[in-house]
């Protein structure tokens, strides 16, 4: 392989069609195939435990699950669990999540560095089989520790690693997790604050940037035709400018477009809410914070990412055709 690359999957295609995509991204030396959790559509575990079934050596992660939803001893056993699938070959991606979704189903996500900070510190002890007492403001737990009695009880090899967003995620990100999930949606100029952040982060645990990975997710729309790659992206781009303020913050995208956008979509977006609203994305944003067009256009939009810090792209296929991507970016 010349290059690290992975695949980012959600909900655009079949379940079982992304199986196949799985193990077509392994047989094209991909490293890693990462499962979506975002809106309430598909969660990330039952996909992630068909990837890992039927693959050998690809990675399957997690991009990204949230810290608040699952019990913390059950987010461990559920990470013990795939590893037992796939053992070495399971990342943990966790995040703080993002109203409006997260108030909608009665999450207050208070002082989330503290949550992040303490489901980090008791799951990494969990995974490493030790016995937990933890009293904290978030995870109370009395003694409690991965219960395996057949199989493998030594400690776990599962890199966890947080998708932040916010500088102070980020930073603190550097300082106590294996990786940076970097968001996607962003310029590659975005990169640039989030390194230092990771930098000044990873000082404080005595560490270097070179000890942090920094995986990023990129949206990657790739036609033959240029016009048609660009058209995909809009459909994207409009719900989650709309829906994901983080994400549209973070973009730079002017208020006055994610107002006139939110003005015409739902929530659940239709079909027709986004066909209407996608005009109102301008072609300069897509080219600005996605990597969409012909495959030349799209590698030298990828080439942007990683030579500001990302040490692997996780390409997320816009369109019908993914396979033309993983194509477009084989390793072997």
């Amino acid at each position: 392989m010349t290059e690290r690359v992975a695949l980012y999957l959600q909900d655009s295609h079949d379940l079982r069609d992304g199986l196949e995509y799985a193990k077509y991204a392994e047989e094209k030396g991909f490293e890693a195939v990462w499962q979506a959790e975002s809106r309430l559509v598909r969660d990330a575990i039952v996909p992630m435990a068909g990837y890992a079934a039927v693959t050998n050596r690809i990675k399957v992660g997690s991009g990204v699950i949230n810290n608040w939803t699952r019990n913390i001893g059950l987010l461990a056993a559920t990470f013990l669990t795939l590893d037992d699938l796939a053992p070495n070959r399971i990342i943990c991606g966790i995040g703080a999540w993002w109203d409006p979704l997260a108030k909608n189903v009665g999450i207050d996500r208070k002082k989330p560095l503290l949550a992040m900070r303490e489901t980090i510190e008791v799951m990494r002890r969990l995974l490493n089989m030790e016995r937990v007492t933890f009293h904290g403001e978030f995870h109370h737990v009395d003694g409690i520790e991965l219960d395996v009695v057949h199989g493998r009880r030594e400690p776990r090899n599962v890199p966890i690693m947080i998708g932040a967003t916010g500088d102070l995620m980020m930073e603190m990100t550097g300082e106590i997790s294996d990786g940076c999930v970097l968001n996607y949606c962003v310029p590659p100029e975005y990169n640039d604050k989030a390194i230092e952040l990771l930098e000044k982060g990873a000082k404080k645990s005595g560490r270097t940037l070179e000890d942090i990975d920094r995986p990023q997710l990129i949206v990657c729309s790739v036609d033959e035709d240029h016009d048609k790659a660009i058209e995909y992206t809009k459909e994207l781009l409009c719900q989650y400018l709309a829906q994901q303020p983080h994400i549209a913050k973070a973009s730079g995208v002017s208020q006055d477009v994610i107002n006139d956008i939110q003005s015409i979509l739902g929530w659940p977006a239709t079909k027709e809410q986004i066909n209407k609203a996608k005009h109102l994305v301008p072609d300069e944003l897509v080219h600005k914070i996605t990597a969409s067009g012909t495959p030349a256009e799209a590698h030298a939009k990828v080439a942007e990412y990683t030579k500001r810090g990302c040490t692997c792209p996780i390409l997320y296929p816009v369109g019908g055709n993914f396979k033309l991507l993983i194509d477009t970016f084989a390793q072997s």
